[in-house]
């Protein structure tokens, strides 16, 4: 999905960003399996809604980046809705690879079991051939 540049910064006017940003899930379109929840800011709605791609805000960073940019796995914009207050989006998306960087196909690959945390997926790949 892709937008053009007038109706994306209709949509980013529309939002309301606290402290600058507004939280962005990213879900898988077929599956609805939650992926990640990051930041996003205004820069990172408007690249996203006009790309197609999935941008986010990097807080250990402090810099916009386009998901996938180092290890190729993308996600394709496929949906996008909005919440009721307008501070969070929700993304429906065509994941490449895996898209936690710890090498998870979601950054959700935890679970809380018995007051522990135990692992429910298996890595992808391992982060230090990915990132070096």
């Amino acid at each position: 999905m892709k937008l053009a540049q007038a109706k994306a910064q209709a949509i980013v006017k529309a939002l309301k960003f606290k402290d600058g940003f507004v939280t962005a899930v990213a879900r898988d379109f077929k599956t609805k399996e939650v992926l990640m929840v990051a930041l996003q800011n205004e820069q990172a709605v408007l690249k996203t809604l006009t790309t197609g791609l999935m941008h986010y805000w990097s807080r250990s960073r402090q810099k916009l980046w386009l998901k996938g940019e180092q290890s190729r796995h993308y996600q394709r914009v496929k949906r996008v809705w909005v919440d009721c207050d307008g501070d969070a989006l929700l993304f429906d998306v065509e994941q490449v690879g895996a898209a936690c960087h710890e090498g998870y196909r979601s950054c959700f690959y935890r679970k809380v079991k018995r007051g522990k945390l135990v692992r429910i997926l298996k890595q992808k790949f391992r982060p230090k051939d990915v990132y070096g």
